[in-house]
């Protein structure tokens, strides 16, 4: 082979690399419509909304909040069997059966015509949320390619976080001139007429991208940074680090407003509450322009660390406004880099392989302990005070953090290996 050939050759193995290096537009485009309608028709609408179904039900607010804390706990603790699922057919497949079953569930919860078909609902509700959400979709890139899966995870969270920026004030406007369950009817259609087709069309290119590989090249995997003798050990202080800062964020988030309001806010309360999207959403672009050489241990580290800030800036502050300010940035900050967290730090600490399963398990302890967050902080504020309740959250997220940064300490550099 000749001087020029030689070059030649170089120049485009590595074209060739590179490409094969670039995050698939498609598939997470599609990917971030689905989740802003997912969270937005499963998750955010539902606070909105659930004033008129306690009034057409003839149950307490308190009652349907209830029925909905019971839904998330059950969602949770299914989403390790989804997990297994999604590796043994595929993540893409599932999130079709999963669109589908949320068309279903949702028709469901519009028809239902007492309140026990209305629970049973809204437990498979939350059930299907678990097909179709963050964890789904993260599962569905590391399978469409694993080397590319953290970079794509941040842009689709990116893309994610404008659920509730989007279907808080959609829900709002919808029920001022439709009943609940009429809208439910609209979501439904959204979720079997749009996320459907999407995620059926992810799912074929992903077989047709896996056989042409197949034929073509070896599949690369990654291989987790945690060594086979600690992975136990490092998945359930993982689990238990997301889990304890789920339950920390989901605590406060439910009583967020009027816990503002009742250190002396008043109305300025909902506009600091506001303030929480646009940081989540701020905190995944900031990531995705300048943290590219931040390793997702670090990413899980810094979310942990932002999130107990913004509680003793709050502890510290009381009534005073700027500190009120300060406190619900740092939250929206670290529950931003949290949910990319979420996705990309199983991967680069145990790899592809399993990636599914792995995630379900995480995403079960975590959804699990943070269903009761909202009640058990309420019953810790009126018991022992709204300081001594902050004092307890932050001393959980600071458990977490002592347990990320323990975690990143049993790692050893990540690779690939072909398979």
């Amino acid at each position: 082979m000749s001087r020029a050939e030689a070059i030649a050759t170089a120049r485009t193995t590595r074209v060739t690399s590179l490409r094969s290096s670039e995050i698939p537009v498609g598939i997470v485009t599609a990917l971030g419509l689905t989740q802003i309608i997912g969270y937005g028709t499963l998750y955010y609408s539902f606070s909105i909304l659930a004033p008129d179904m306690a009034a057409d039900l003839g149950l307490s607010l308190a009652e349907v909040f209830g029925v909905f804390s019971v839904s998330l706990f059950i969602g949770g603790l299914s989403a390790t069997y989804i997990g297994k699922q999604m590796d043994r057919i595929g993540a893409a497949t599932i999130m079709t059966i999963g669109s589908a079953l949320a068309a279903l569930t949702l028709a469901l919860c519009a028809w239902s015509p007492s309140v026990a078909v209305f629970a049973i609902a809204i437990i498979l509700l939350e059930v299907s949320s678990g097909m179709v959400q963050y964890q789904a979709a993260f599962a569905a890139l590391v399978e469409s390619d694993p080397r590319t899966a953290s970079r794509s995870i941040t842009y689709l969270t990116l893309i994610g976080g404008f659920a509730s920026t989007i279907f808080w004030p959609i829900s709002a406007a919808l029920s001022g001139w439709m009943s609940w369950r009429e809208i439910y009817l609209v979501f439904a259609a959204l979720n079997l007429f749009l996320c459907m087709p999407l995620h059926l069309w992810i799912m074929r290119v992903g077989k047709t991208r896996s056989n042409a590989e197949a034929a073509a090249r070896p599949r690369e995997a990654v291989i987790g940074a945690i060594p086979l003798d600690a992975r136990r050990r490092s998945m359930i202080m993982v689990s238990l680090a997301f889990a304890l800062l789920g339950f920390t964020l989901a605590a406060i988030l439910a009583h967020m407003v009027p816990m503002l309001g009742s250190i002396g806010l008043g109305a300025a309360a909902v506009v600091i509450g506001s303030l929480f999207g646009p940081a989540q959403v701020a905190s995944r672009l900031i990531n995705m322009v300048f943290g590219k050489n931040l390793s997702p241990p670090a990413l899980a580290v810094v979310s942990a660390v932002l999130i107990v800030f913004g509680i003793l800036i709050l502890l510290a502050s009381g009534e005073w406004l700027p500190g009120a300010v300060a406190f619900a940035i740092c939250l929206g900050l670290g529950s931003g880099i949290n949910s990319i967290a979420q996705g990309s730090l199983p991967l680069y600490l145990f790899g592809s392989d399993g990636y599914g399963a792995i995630t379900g398990k995480m995403a079960a302890a975590r959804l699990a302990l943070g269903a009761g967050a909202p009640f058990a902080f309420a019953a810790a504020m009126e018991n022992l005070g709204l300081s001594l309740s902050l004092i307890g959250n932050a001393c959980l997220g600071a458990v977490s953090i002592a347990a990320f940064v323990a975690v990143a300490g049993s790692c050893r550099r990540p690779a690939t290996a072909t398979v």
